[in-house]
């Protein structure tokens, strides 16, 4: 049986949000995260878009943007999984599972956040924009160091 070498500390949930030291990053993980960047952007336009339609259907803003994260969640993990991160060759069930919660996390996150800025004034589909793009480290870091590790 392999032994386990990792410490303690590096086994920490703490340690999968862990800021990278930035001139230690090799040319290869900044590519990756461009990826993450263009496949979060076209999750953001679907995000966007079903949001702005529940919406403008009469829907109230919290269930159209778990309405809308669901959408969007399906279309970002297929492209995370297939180009982002090339990991298609563990179970997608699992993966999906991982990833899943992660987004969940950035789910509560985001409706936390998207609540305070609809409750401080501002415009609904502003409001989730912002939301969206202040959760996106969060959940880069977790996808990359987790979901698909």
């Amino acid at each position: 049986m392999p032994v386990d070498k990792t410490t303690a500390s590096e086994r920490s949930p703490l340690t999968l949000l862990r800021i990278p030291d930035i001139r230690k990053v090799p040319r290869a993980d900044w590519l990756q995260l461009v990826r993450f960047l263009a496949v979060g952007i076209s999750g953001y336009v679907v995000n966007l878009l079903v949001f702005w339609i529940a919406t403008a259907s009469g829907a109230h803003y919290i269930p159209a943007a778990i309405v809308a994260f669901a959408v969007a969640w399906m279309n970002n993990f297929l492209l995370n999984r297939h180009w982002t991160f090339r990991r298609a060759d563990e179970a997608m069930v699992n993966q999906g599972l991982r990833y899943l919660l992660v987004c969940l996390v950035a789910l509560g996150a985001n409706l936390i956040i998207l609540h305070v800025l609809v409750d401080a004034g501002l415009a609904e589909l502003y409001a989730q924009a912002i939301a969206i793009i202040l959760v996106t480290p969060l959940s880069y870091l977790l996808s990359r160091r987790w979901s698909f590790r």
